[in-house]
Order: structure tokens, then sequence, then C-alpha cells
């Protein structure tokens, strides 16, 4: 565990990439930090390919996030290693994803019209459930679902916690479950 000292160090090296897009302040974190980011992905199972990929994604947000930082929320090595988890995550998620030769292409089946009516009615049944959503939840399941926007970037987006997002999104799609049956 770092002491009080060094913590404020990081701290002023932060600010000073915030205020002033500082190159050595960012080195040192970086010479910090980076080994570190890398070890603790490769110990939760990751390639070390895939952890130095996402190492370099981390500190690359360090430097463009660098306002997004708060002391009174986080230590800075609290922040970063938030940052590398969730990065793993979405890098995780990006690679999940089908690829678009993986997708069945060509016409589909004509929908007969006892489906394109049943369609109809539950999107008309869905935006009534939306418009009932508190304002917080609605625009956040807007961002996730129609914007495609990961949790993580909702919260670069809107400063808000990530547990605060998972919430509100997961309260949410528990209203709009109910309002669908």
């Amino acid at each position: 565990m770092p002491d009080i000292s060094k913590r404020m160090e990081w701290v002023a090296h932060l600010e000073a990439i915030r205020d002033s897009q500082d190159q050595e302040a960012f080195a040192e974190l970086f010479r910090h930090f980076a080994p570190r980011v890398k070890a603790f992905l490769v110990r939760s199972g990751s390639t070390h390919e895939f952890a130095e990929e996402c190492t370099q994604d981390v500190m690359a947000t360090l430097w463009r996030k660098a306002h997004m930082f708060d002391g009174t929320k986080a230590s800075v090595s609290t922040w970063v290693f938030t940052i590398a988890r969730n990065r793993k995550i979405d890098l995780i998620r990006k690679d999940r994803r089908p690829e678009p030769e993986d997708l069945l292409w060509g016409p589909d089946e004509e929908p007969s019209a006892s489906e394109v009516l049943a369609s109809q009615q539950e999107a008309e049944q869905l935006a009534v459930a939306m418009a009932k959503l508190p304002e917080k939840q609605r625009k956040l399941i807007e961002k996730a679902y129609f914007g495609e926007l990961s949790h993580s970037e909702i919260a670069a987006e809107t400063g808000l916690p990530l547990g605060t997002i998972k919430s509100r999104i997961r309260l949410a799609l528990d209203r709009l479950r109910h309002a669908m049956t």
C-alpha cells in the first residue's frame, strides 16, 4: 500500500495531465501503473497479448479522461484498476460479437399480417412503457439500447458511478418487463 505522500503525488500527476497535458507526469504514471495493470489482467486469466492491448487502452483512457478523476471518490490506483476492469469487460464483449461474415445474409421471409400487427402492437406498448419510466432511467435505457453504449461509456459520458448506472438500468428493465406482460 503506497504511503499518503505517494498517493498525493499520483493525484498531482493526474491534475497536471488534466490541467496542462503534462507528458512527464503521464510518463511517471505510465511507468508505475502499466506493468501493474498488465499483471492484474494476466492474473485474471487474460493472454499476454490481450493484457498488453488492454493496458494500452487503459493508459490512453487515463490520458484522455484525467479530467474525470475525483479524488474524493477513489484513489488513483482504484480509478486506474476500475478502468482496467471495465475495459477488459468491454473488449471481451466486443470480441464475442458476431463478425459480419458470420451473419446470415439474404432476404428474410416476409412476415405474415398477424406478425406485423403483433410487432406494431408490441412496439406501441413498449413506447408507452418507456414514456412511463422515470426520466433518469429512461435516458439510461435509451443510451444503452438505442445508443448502443456500454455501461462504462455511459458512465464516462454522464459522470455517474457505474453502479448507479447498472442499478437504474436494472430497475428500468424490471419495470419494462412488467409493463410488457
